[in-house]
């Protein structure tokens, strides 16, 4: 299984790197336009009051993965705890995409919105674009104020992150600074890897942000504003939704070889222990042996 989920996770870490540029130059486009143009908004940008939300939950369909699917149940629990406290229990939505979400969310009784298993064995476009669609159409037209996704981003074999993030509204001032800090190269789990990952964090700590500055600061819009942000601002949700839904995939092969490594380790730790116990039982037993050979001579 772990020889299995290491090449799985391969094709998941090339899925991530073919979708990686396309991903960094829309925004790239998208925020330099907007810090050109001070008057582009759209209501996909603007915060509401919240009184319906919808939580995207990403799991797995089989189990064999550690604490993945129960670490993001768990957080979706919070999450639906979180709300249910402001706008109550029944308006917060779920869209599970994953079978242990999924029957976790029926068995809580929560508002399940659909069922997406199989977008978690096989990751498609079309599919979170069309669920992007619908979430879109649902907050634009008022339905839900607020959405949320909880997945694992994939930083490597070894570190997967839980992270819960703000799908709508966009916000283009945090939640547009990705994090491409990912180790797309490696599908073994070291100390190595860890300690390049760390390093590399902290030199991106000390270095600063650079500011997003405009390609121009006088941008010809055409047919209108109205009309290039409301194509771009879904390309990007859409965006957004595949990129968790590769993220999760990618951390789902990379958690479940985790967990198979562990438990060879632990079986062979298991059976050194055990043939150290026998081998001990079978040398008394030897020696009780030896000692009635020689003391039955003594007394003859």
């Amino acid at each position: 299984m772990k020889m299995v989920a290491s090449s799985k996770l391969h094709h998941a870490q090339v899925a991530i790197q073919n979708m990686l540029p396309y991903e960094e130059l829309l925004e790239h486009i998208l925020k330099s336009f907007l810090a050109a143009e001070a008057e582009a908004q759209t209501v996909f940008d603007q915060p509401r009051p919240v009184k319906r939300a919808a939580l995207v939950v990403f799991s797995s369909n089989s189990s064999l993965c550690g604490g993945f699917n129960g670490n993001a149940i768990k957080l979706m629990t919070h999450a639906v705890d979180d709300y249910a406290r402001e706008i109550g229990r029944e308006n917060v939505e779920i869209y599970p995409i994953g079978r242990k979400v999924y029957e976790k969310a029926k068995k809580l009784g929560l508002n399940v919105q659909g069922e997406f298993s199989a977008l978690a064995d096989k990751p498609n476009a079309h599919d979170c674009i069309d669920i992007a669609m619908e979430l879109g159409k649902k907050f634009y037209e008022g339905e839900i104020d607020k959405v949320e996704l909880i997945y694992h981003h994939f930083k490597s074999a070894g570190s997967q992150i839980l992270t819960r993030k703000t799908f709508l509204p966009i916000d283009l001032e945090s939640e547009l600074k990705a994090d491409h800090d990912r180790d797309l190269t490696s599908v073994i789990a070291t100390k190595e890897s860890q300690e390049y990952l760390k390093k590399r964090g902290e030199r991106e700590v000390e270095r600063k942000e650079e500011e997003v500055k405009p390609l121009n600061d006088n941008f010809i819009v055409e047919p209108d504003m109205n009309t290039v942000l409301t194509e771009l601002m879904p390309k990007m949700a859409h965006l957004m939704l595949y990129t968790a839904l590769l993220d999760s995939n990618a951390s789902e092969h990379a958690a479940r070889m985790v967990a198979m490594q562990t438990a060879t380790d632990n079986a062979d730790e298991l059976l050194r222990q055990l043939n150290l116990q026998y081998n001990k039982s079978r040398q008394q037993a030897i020696t009780n042996e030896l000692l009635d050979i020689v003391g039955g001579s003594v007394n003859n």
